[in-house]
């Protein structure tokens, strides 16, 4: 195996230059850059990584810690956020929690004896305690899609609570009054957010809220068909349902399917996020959508400036716009409520 001694006797420099070279470091001439890169191209030269982060305290390595990476919309914040630090010479490393506070908990264990530089994290509860561990060896550390009370940490985020807004008040003005809520779990802020979103549009409509519409469960196609049971078996039904996300939604529509209901004949429903084109079927869901690709690359680059940047500015809150997209899965009440 080629040493970087080899490069540099090759190219007649010092096997500093080779190093500041191929490390993107320090100053080098065009004529001297380009020989260290033919005489490291003809040797098959591969720098020492595990050397080099010895010397400069960086692994180079950052993680996406997911609470379920088979969910169409982490697959593609997974797939952005892997492009963008690709792009920075980083790679990634991804951890999948099943919304397992427990699990969350090894995984940044074992990211910490990694020695990542950095972790894009994505709470499976409103907890603080991982981001907090990270913080206190150094690790720093990007929030998304999620708030963690109490705790100052970079977050990057959709506005969950418009959006909601945004759906109910389409709902509303189709004349729906009693809208069955479908939420994740009590005690994750995007949970509680989009149910904040749709009381406000109900509040502001003046229309009586029934407590026993608004459900918690999990963000699983399961639970949304539970939930979807339950709020059809209340003495005065619904007539329209709110999935806070498509897996929610793709059980919601099996229960409903089941329960022989027609959407949206019988029953209108709204989502959250999109499906794509290939899990895409009739009739398509009406949405609010957060960009995958804009909330992986803005988290992204905020992880990687604050490790360039250590002494950078105080913690931010990114919060990023939704768009309600109107397709046929709503129709307007076609009788007395």
């Amino acid at each position: 195996m080629s040493t970087i001694r080899d490069v540099a006797r090759l190219a007649n420099v010092a096997p500093i230059t080779v190093s500041r070279v191929l490390s993107g470091s320090g100053y080098a001439s065009p004529e001297t850059r380009a020989r260290v890169e033919e005489a490291a191209t003809a040797l098959d030269y591969v720098p020492n990584m595990l050397a080099h982060s010895l010397r400069s305290n960086r692994t180079q390595t950052i993680a996406l810690v997911l609470t379920d990476i088979t969910n169409p919309f982490w697959t593609s914040v997974a797939r952005s956020v892997e492009d963008e630090a690709n792009r920075h010479g980083y790679i990634v490393i991804f951890c999948n929690t099943d919304e397992d506070q427990a699990k969350q908990e090894q995984y940044i264990s074992m990211l910490l004896r990694r020695r990542v530089d950095g972790v894009l994290l994505v709470p499976a509860s409103s907890s603080g305690q991982s981001v907090i561990a990270l913080q206190r060896q150094g690790v720093k550390v990007v929030v998304l899609d999620r708030n963690l009370p109490g705790v100052t940490v970079d977050v990057v985020r959709g506005d969950s609570r418009a959006g909601a807004h945004a759906l109910a008040e389409h709902l509303i003005g189709l004349g729906h009054r009693r809208i069955a809520m479908l939420s994740g779990p009590a005690d994750v802020s995007v949970s509680q957010a989009r149910v904040d979103g749709l009381r406000d549009a109900l509040g502001e409509a003046a229309i009586e809220l029934d407590e026993r519409l608004f459900l918690f469960g999990q963000f699983t196609v399961e639970s949304g068909y539970a939930m979807t049971k339950a709020a059809l078996a209340v003495q005065t039904p619904p007539t329209a349902v709110f999935a806070a996300n498509n897996f929610i939604a793709i059980g919601a529509l099996r229960a409903l399917y089941d329960a022989g209901l027609r959407v949206p004949e019988d029953m209108s429903i709204v989502s959250f996020d999109d499906l794509p084109y290939t899990q895409r079927r009739e009739p398509l869901l009406t949405v609010a959508v957060q960009s995958t690709q804009q909330l992986g690359e803005v988290a992204t680059r905020r992880l990687l400036q604050r490790i360039s940047e250590p002494e950078m500015s105080e913690c931010e809150e990114i919060v990023l716009p939704t768009t309600l997209i109107v397709h046929s899965s709503t129709m307007k009440v076609m009788w007395e409520q």
